[in-house]
């Protein structure tokens, strides 16, 4: 597998500076601030970049089309912290059971790279197979 390299640049302190974010593979760049994480200004931020790579990992992983995740932080034991990431998924498989749907979404949510990454942050699934 490649190694992919990722940058980011922040300028100024922690409430009023700002940063460019930049994809090593210059499919995205945008900014981030204080703002965008804390609050509802424009721009990206890591918890964000850290829900839409989790939500590809498992799309993956489940071999579907579109997962959301959404991840949520905040403080806890006196500093700031992921505290869960929600995986959201609706299916449509011709011919396959719930039990089945059940047991392969369990499964690329254990088995998915970013999951695994994510082993000390609670991870949620809410999976719903329709027909």
């Amino acid at each position: 597998m490649p190694i992919r390299i990722s940058e980011a640049q922040w300028s100024g302190g922690l409430n009023t500076g700002k940063g460019i974010l930049h994809f090593g593979s210059g499919t995205y760049e945008g900014s981030y601030s204080a703002g965008s994480r804390f609050d509802d200004d424009s721009g990206s931020n890591p918890e964000e970049l850290i829900g839409a790579a989790h939500a590809a990992c498992f799309s993956m992983a489940l071999a579907m089309l579109r997962n959301p995740s959404r991840c949520t932080s905040g403080f806890a034991n006196g500093g700031y912290k992921i505290s869960l990431v929600e995986l959201h998924t609706k299916a449509r498989v011709p011919g396959m059971s719930e039990e089945d749907f059940t047991k392969h979404t369990q499964t690329a949510k254990a088995e998915c790279p970013v999951s695994q990454a994510l082993a000390g942050t609670d991870v949620t699934l809410k999976a719903q197979l329709e027909s």
